[in-house]
């Protein structure tokens, strides 16, 4: 069986070790040569006469998933999916899996520094002491600030396990949150508005959907305190980005921290011209633990299928 191997860090130069049990089931094995996610017309040639895709970042398109008759499965590197076109999917009867929960600490952690860098403005900081500076700027203390959580998942849990840590309230909103477990780690469940007009700092952690594309907007910002931060670790289609760069020049609001951007990379965003914004390369689940294990899921995701074997990560049932 021939197998697309496209994370970029899934290469053979990158994670051998966690190769080796793919390269033990196939020894067909492709893999992605730009270190970088694929657009559509990239994916085509590599992904077309392919039984199993194990994928990264890469726009599985209709088109794409038309191109590929013999395409069996495609098992996400990782836990969103919003870029497979997964009704395309399901016609084709190609199986698409994923990776959920394996990444949840590190995603958390970064996006917790994330909190931490935009607060005490630490990387604006450090270039001017680099640069020969010694400035003096005004930063925020987190103890006893609130910090909303929108998407109280695996990840949303972590930030929310590390506010704690710093004295923060804690406030979520989840359509589907788990009550029994915000009374048992001290965190108020809230409507969404709620979460909104009440939060020092907003985390970010939904998937990107119909519902929560621009989620975070002019009408939402206007909403939240006044030098509010907002940190985005999860998809960058939440955010309206203009009404964000908006808000950060006016002081409406006070930080801005991303691991996700609407275009990625991000050439020519305004956004990064900005001191009150620190931006990441979307490298929130880029720890040797969690790469280690979304490897070995995704891996197992994919023969599991392969092998006409029931697996329990399935999306598109």
């Amino acid at each position: 069986m021939k197998i697309l191997v496209t994370p970029t860090s899934l290469q053979p130069d990158k994670n051998p070790a966690a190769l080796k049990s793919l390269q033990d089931f196939s020894c067909d094995l492709v893999f992605n040569p730009t270190g970088r996610p694929l657009t559509e017309d990239e994916l085509i040639p590599l992904l077309k006469d392919c039984d199993g895709y194990i994928a990264g970042l890469d726009f599985i398109t209709r088109k794409v998933i038309d191109s590929c008759p013999d395409l069996k499965v495609i098992s996400r590197y990782g836990t969103g999916y919003d870029r497979v076109d997964i009704n395309a999917a399901r016609e084709k009867g190609i199986i698409v899996t994923n990776t959920p929960g394996v990444n949840a600490e590190a995603v958390g952690e970064l996006a917790f520094g994330l909190i931490l860098s935009a607060a005490r403005k630490i990387p604006h900081l450090d270039r001017s002491t680099r640069d020969g500076g010694w400035i003096r700027s005004t930063g925020m203390e987190l103890k006893g600030k609130t910090l909303g959580i929108m998407g109280l998942g695996a990840i949303g849990k972590v930030v929310a396990r590390c506010a704690r840590g710093f004295d923060m309230d804690v406030i979520a909103y989840d359509p589907y949150i788990d009550l029994n477990y915000c009374q048992d780690h001290g965190i108020t469940s809230l409507p969404a508005d709620e979460v909104l007009s009440r939060s020092d700092v907003l985390s970010l952690h939904l998937p990107l959907t119909d519902e929560t594309h621009h989620l975070i907007n002019r009408e939402t910002i206007d909403k939240m305190p006044k030098s509010a931060i907002i940190i985005n670790a999860s998809r960058g289609g939440i955010i309206d980005e203009a009404a964000v760069y908006e808000a950060l020049q006016s002081g409406r609001l006070g930080g801005l921290g991303l691991d996700a951007f609407e275009q990625e990379p991000p050439k020519g965003s305004p956004l990064l011209t900005l001191p009150n914004v620190i931006a990441t390369p979307h490298t929130g689940a880029h720890t040797k633990e969690a790469t280690d294990h979304m490897a070995a899921l995704a891996i197992s995701n994919l023969t599991d299928v392969l092998s006409g074997q029931e697996c329990a990560y399935v999306v598109n049932r």
